[in-house]
């Protein structure tokens, strides 16, 4: 009896333990953004986004590396209505240990997928597709950093096509303070058919993927950051099952340098054409290059406001710019309330 009371008084005690290491947090974040873009290599894609996305959620931390959220991102077009264009869930389990980030359910792209080349995922997902739907998982070392993830696009219905996104990305460096990195990027769009089969439009497969060699020679210079990196891209089409992977290949090279508020971001590239359904339009050109230059007016704890400037140049179209501003409002994760 002594033994039964014993272990119970011993159960209640961890239990009470756990409880009282739980807590609900509460999470704002906002974007505004304007940008307007001249393309006249691509007129239908010369035209002006501009709005504003609000992002709202709630946080469960079940303890120090294992929580659950829920909330809602909505996006409003200046001038649209009704007033959000679409509001998206916000619903997924997170696990954050020491080398481990796991994320289940509907999740912020941002911070986890940004980093990949525009010429594999445009930057207009930023503006309207700010979740990922699915899976991802990042391991993470002193010299290694992989990204394995999945992303549902389309459900499988009597006219729907089944469509989801997979890619992994990742980035090594043989030492810590050492000057050179290899970093790698893969995507790939699964578009499958709906229940009713169409003859016209069968299963086909679009991806993309990079691999470059980078120099970040930053602690040699007094700027903030300067880094170069060169490579090769190769993207992968399939039309449908009967007919084999089309190529496509070239050469990716990109420098960045900031100093205090002022940044320049250059990306070139040489080669056969790519179409990339998912990635930048003007990768369909077989010489291309983007100068962005981003100056930073705004930067304080919580707020970034930035103006974009970007050039583009490509054969028989040297005069393409873009104008962009955008601000960020993160107020982080705040504390509501322990359970104790």
């Amino acid at each position: 009896m002594l033994k039964k009371l014993y272990l119970l008084f011993l159960f209640i005690a961890i239990n009470s333990a756990a409880w009282a290491q739980q807590n609900l947090d509460i999470h704002f974040n906002a974007l505004g953004f304007l940008d307007n873009r001249e393309y006249k290599a691509f007129i239908p894609r010369s035209r002006t986004y501009s709005g504003t996305r609000l992002a709202l959620d709630l946080g469960w931390n079940v303890d120090s590396v294992n929580r659950f959220v829920v909330g809602m991102n909505g996006i409003h077009e200046f001038g649209a209505k009704p007033y959000f264009l679409k509001v998206n869930p916000v619903a997924y389990y997170e696990y954050h240990g020491k080398n481990w980030l796991f994320n289940a359910g509907m999740f912020p792209r941002e911070g986890l997928l940004s980093d990949y080349p525009r010429s594999i995922l445009n930057d207009t997902l930023r503006y309207y597709r700010p979740n990922v739907e699915g899976l991802l998982t990042r391991y993470t070392n002193e010299h290694f950093t992989e990204t394995v993830w999945l992303d549902w696009v389309s459900r499988q219905t009597a006219t729907d096509r089944e469509q989801f996104l997979f890619g992994f990305s990742g980035k090594y460096k043989p030492s810590i303070n050492g000057l050179f990195y290899l970093s790698h990027y893969f995507m790939m769009l699964h578009d499958a058919g709906a229940e009713i089969a169409d003859p016209t439009h069968p299963l086909g497969d679009n991806g993309a993927a990079q691999i470059k060699l980078g120099l970040n020679l930053t602690k040699l210079t007094g700027l903030d950051s300067l880094s170069v990196e060169a490579g090769g891209m190769m993207s992968l089409e399939r039309m449908n099952r009967d007919i084999g992977f089309q190529n496509h290949a070239g050469f990716v090279a990109a420098a960045y340098f900031s100093y205090k508020r002022i940044a320049l971001f250059d990306e070139f590239y040489a080669g056969q054409g790519q179409h990339v359904i998912y990635g930048d339009s003007y990768y369909l050109k077989k010489l291309y290059n983007r100068l962005d230059v981003i100056y930073t007016p705004f930067l304080f704890k919580n707020i970034k406001g930035q103006f974009v400037f970007s050039f583009h140049q490509s054969p028989a179209h040297l005069n393409d710019n873009q104008q962009a501003f955008r601000i960020v409002v993160d107020l982080g994760r705040k504390k509501l309330l322990n359970f104790n």
